[in-house]
């Protein structure tokens, strides 16, 4: 049934919500008397407002603030649960097993048919229902059960006290999903860590403006609903240590799925986000969101949860504490072909290159170097960059000081023997000084040399009141040389019409994105564009006009998107346009809906109104299901929907438009 309702919200047309059909008056319906009637009406005929009316509810989740001053509540009588929408600024209080009587409409929701309007008379107190449904995360991220109380168990991975709620993150089998509670006075939640537990919660969708279903959490109505199957260690910090060496091996399996904990030298620190250490055989980095400062070389000790990232092991949901004061591990001097293929990821290296390009704007400061027939990344976070990044002039030989971070060639390495086969690799650098320039580019340049030998000719034979004219030639000279450099170099990653960014530079900065959205846990998105039927005007107005239609398209594309967004003209009348470092699916949508919007406007061309509009394919990932081809490859099938389906409007790509790749 719910999705039944998906189908019936479907918009009009792309980017544009369908509109809503004419209500019949209430008195005109059947009187609904249970939550499964309503629950499961489609979101056409939830729209008709149907009268319900359940007689004993009991409320399962009730969090009297969710923004807006709206109120989040859901109940659940003898059938079924659902949400019903308390009217905003509403402050009565309804603590979880309050048993109320409830009338209100159906109403289609943001997902899945809910209660408008409720009139709400407390009856007095219930238990919380008895038999909760045991589902896997699998059907909970189906959005099947949507509403329901539901029972899981896990591993608690973090607890994070964000305003009045509490999240916590909860490992089952087949991933995490995030538990959410409201914060109850004088309750303790930090030590929930690492302790197995059997939660019980309404199962809470997370639904995009298309009203599609992206995910799932779980709304717990407080501590009581959680039962502490095996209590974590009191002080983590008391575990035995645990070589690096020793990690994701077989003898290792069973105690891997608590808390590790680790000791070693501090060898890179971006606080907030990345701590890594160096024992006595090998080096890890541990995702953490603590901010404490220590020094490189400083005794530290880790704990953490065990996972992997490409080819070397990690902590995830980790926390620290100093142990012994400041003795530095020294880098180890390696060539780009060691760095790659003799066991050095998440060690600290030192390897001498030359600077090829660099891209001081994105999110992270990143150099390119060229190592013999090797090209690889040094990466450094901006908070750390100083103000002088443009200290490293393209040609200079630098040796840089970081973490090694080896990324596997996925495809290899799931044939043969599944052995990691690397592809790539890069540096992560601690500071801007991690980057020491050997040698400064040479001023001898070919052409430099001509114009001196000419100019020392002409020394020779020119009387001396034309040397001061002389020297004003060089310096021209050189000028246009370095201009004429500058102009090549642009040329080269800027496309000439409409001076956006050329697939070169639009692939350096979306591996970039990939690489940071992988480290940080976000996500990003990929726009590919089309102007509507741009050959139509091109043979009604002229080519002359199709210029300007892409100059004018390129400006606004530029005018609505985020300054950290790159906007690429794939050749001819498409575009692309990157979006990194997003935290919610939404924004991406909302850039989408107002490129539609924007070059809606039609283009003044010799005093003539040549109409315009752009259909749209939008791509969207988070984390690890990051893949730059394949964020390409959906957004180019979501476009080809949007023009399928008329044209001048977005669509978000889903799995069920791999079926209609031949459109």
């Amino acid at each position: 049934m719910v999705l039944a309702a998906m189908v019936f919200a479907a918009p009009s047309h792309a980017g544009q919500a369908a509109s809503q059909p004419a209500r019949t008056p209430p008195e005109e319906l059947p009187l609904l008397t249970t939550a499964r009637q309503a629950h499961h009406l489609s979101s056409m005929e939830a729209a008709r407002a149907y009268p319900i009316h359940l007689r004993r509810a009991v409320v399962t989740y009730f969090d009297p603030s969710v923004g807006d001053n709206r109120s989040y509540l859901f109940i659940h009588d003898a059938t079924e649960g659902i949400y019903a929408e308390l009217a905003k600024g509403s402050t009565r209080n309804l603590p979880p097993g309050t048993l109320i009587d409830i009338r209100g409409v159906s109403d289609p929701g943001e997902f899945s048919s809910i209660i408008a309007q409720p009139q709400i008379k407390v009856i007095g107190r219930s238990s919380l229902p008895p038999n909760p449904s045991r589902p896997s995360l699998t059907r909970l991220v189906t959005g099947v059960e949507d509403s329901e109380w539901v029972e899981v168990e896990g591993l608690i991975h973090s607890v994070v006290e964000q305003g009045h709620n509490v999240i916590l993150q909860l490992a089952m089998d087949g991933g995490t999903v995030s538990v959410v509670l409201v914060k109850e006075a004088g309750a303790k939640y930090s030590g929930l860590t690492d302790a197995r537990v059997r939660i019980r919660a309404t199962a809470s969708p997370m639904f995009n403006e298309s009203r599609q279903g992206i995910g799932v959490r779980l709304m717990c109505p407080n501590l009581s609903a959680i039962k502490i199957l095996e209590a974590p260690l009191q002080n983590p910090f008391d575990l035995p240590s645990t070589p690096v060496d020793k990690l994701l091996r077989w003898d290792q399996v069973e105690a891997s799925f608590h808390r590790m904990h680790l000791n070693g030298k501090v060898t890179l620190q971006w606080p907030g986000s990345m701590l890594c250490i160096h024992d006595e055989m090998r080096g890890i980095c541990a995702q953490t969101v603590q901010r404490d400062h220590v020094a490189l070389g400083d005794e530290v000790d880790v704990v953490g949860f065990e996972g992997a990232e490409d080819s070397a092991p990690v902590l995830t949901n980790a926390v620290f504490r100093k142990r012994n004061g400041s003795n530095p591990v020294v880098p180890e001097r390696v060539s780009a072909e060691q760095a790659l293929f003799s066991r050095h990821d998440s060690e600290l290296v030192q390897i001498d290159g030359q600077l090829v390009g660099k891209d001081v704007d994105a999110s992270d400061v990143t150099l390119l170097l060229s190592s013999g027939t090797t090209i690889f990344t040094a990466v450094l976070p901006r908070e750390l960059a100083e103000a002088n990044a443009n200290a490293w002039k393209i040609g200079s030989i630098l040796r840089v000081t970081g973490i090694c971070s080896v990324r596997l060639d996925a495809q290899k390495s799931a044939v043969g023997e599944g052995k990691a086969v690397p592809k790539s690799f890069r540096i992560l650098m601690r500071s801007p000084q991690d980057a020491a320039i050997l040698k400064s580019p040479s001023w001898w340049t070919a052409g430099h040399a001509l114009v001196l030998l000419g100019v020392a000719m002409a020394a020779t034979l020119l009387v001396l009141t034309w040397v001061w004219i002389l020297r004003n030639r060089v310096e021209e000279q050189t000028h246009l040389i370095r201009e004429s450099e500058e102009r090549f170099r642009q040329m080269a990653m800027h496309d000439y019409l409409t001076g956006l960014a050329t697939r070169t530079l639009l692939q350096d900065r979306l591996n970039i994105a990939v690489e940071s959205v992988r480290r940080r846990k976000t996500g990003m998105a990929l726009l590919i564009l089309d102007v509507d039927k741009f050959k139509q005007v091109n043979d009604t107005f002229g080519h002359l006009a199709g210029d300007e239609v892409l100059r004018v398209t390129a400006c606004r594309l530029l005018e609505t998107v985020r300054k950290s967004d790159t906007v690429a003209r794939f050749g001819g009348d498409e575009f692309v346009v990157l979006l990194p470092d997003l935290n919610e699916p939404q924004a991406a949508e909302k850039i989408a809906e107002n490129i539609v919007r924007k070059l809606e406007n039609p283009i003044l061309f010799k005093d003539r109104m040549v109409p315009v509009s752009v259909s749209i394919g939008l791509s969207i990932a988070f984390a690890a299901a990051v893949d730059a081809d394949i964020l390409l490859r959906n957004a180019d099938r979501a476009l080809y929907y949007v023009k399928a389906h008329g044209r001048n409007g977005f669509r978000v790509f889903t799995p069920d438009m791999a079926s209609d790749w031949t459109v």
